[in-house]
């Protein structure tokens, strides 16, 4: 890393570089120095990613309530890194806790507050939902086939007729809006500061189409108390078939963490966690519909 800095960024050479632990799927995260960050994808599935949130970030961010990531240059590919990457301005903040926001109101009502002002930006031009994102933006049904795969392998050990009528409801919400979304509404990208929701990171699955997606963490993270918050905060533009899509979004990931073929930091944890959700889930879809 030291080596790759002083090549293409030698006024920075000098700097401290630290490892960002625990590190994302997408990319490999370096502090470099007190005010700069590095992001290196992992693969060549994340090259999409690195001009996208070169060209967006700058245009969503004054627009936006929290702090979100600023880009100050970009790495070309090269001998010592074989992919562009980027160098961000570094964010203070401390990741949310899936096992502690789960009741936390004020959290819930924030992040709807920055969902809803996303989805007032102008979305021309914005980039539509792709392989740059995994399909985030498009209609879960894109994943019907891992949802299939997914219940066969969890078998009885899950609500396998829940989690089907859930699927079923969502095949059947087809209006779709074409707005910007996050695509990675999470724990891990959500910062506090002394408490506060005060920066949202990492928009490598962004763009412009249905938000559905976004809405996941409703039942992956939020509890009762504060899905009822987060519901209210989102406002009555994200109606019924909206969230129905968004059950669907949801449903779909817990079924593809629980069954062990989605990548995890701590496997029995997040299958536990994902156990949880798809009950949640159909739990929540019996009592609304």
């Amino acid at each position: 890393m030291r080596a790759l800095i002083a090549d293409q960024f030698p006024q920075w050479a000098a700097l401290p570089v630290r490892q960002v632990l625990p590190g994302g799927w997408d990319n490999r995260t370096f502090r470099l120095g007190d005010e700069l960050s590095v992001r290196l994808p992992s693969s060549d599935g994340y090259l999409q990613q690195v001009e996208k949130e070169q060209r967006w970030l700058p245009v969503l961010a004054p627009l936006l309530p929290l702090q979100i990531p600023e880009p100050v240059a970009r790495g070309v590919p090269s001998a010592g890194f074989p992919r562009p990457w980027s160098v961000y301005r570094w964010i203070d903040g401390e990741p949310v806790s899936a096992d502690s926001a789960g009741n936390a109101s004020s959290l819930a009502f924030g992040v709807a507050r920055f969902m809803n002002a996303l989805r007032r930006i102008d979305p021309i031009g914005g980039p539509a939902p792709g392989e740059h994102n995994f399909w985030r933006g498009a209609h879960p049904e894109v994943y019907a086939s891992q949802v299939d795969d997914a219940l066969a392998a969890l078998g009885d050990t899950v609500d396998v007729e829940g989690a089907r009528d859930v699927w079923r409801t969502t095949m059947r919400a087809r209006s779709q809006r074409r707005v910007w979304f996050h695509g990675d509404i999470a724990p891990g990208n959500l910062l506090l500061r002394e408490g506060e929701l005060a920066a949202v990171i990492d928009f490598g699955t962004s763009g412009v189409g249905d938000p559905a997606c976004d809405l996941a963490i409703a039942w992956s993270v939020f509890g009762g108390a504060a899905r009822a918050s987060f519901r209210t905060g989102l406002g009555a533009w994200w109606d019924d078939e909206l969230w129905a899509r968004g059950r669907g979004w949801a449903i779909w990931k817990a079924l593809i963490v629980a069954a062990g073929s989605a990548g995890a930091h701590d496997p029995q944890a997040e299958a536990a966690r994902a156990r949880r959700a798809i009950s949640e889930i159909i739990a929540d879809h019996r009592a609304t519909g």
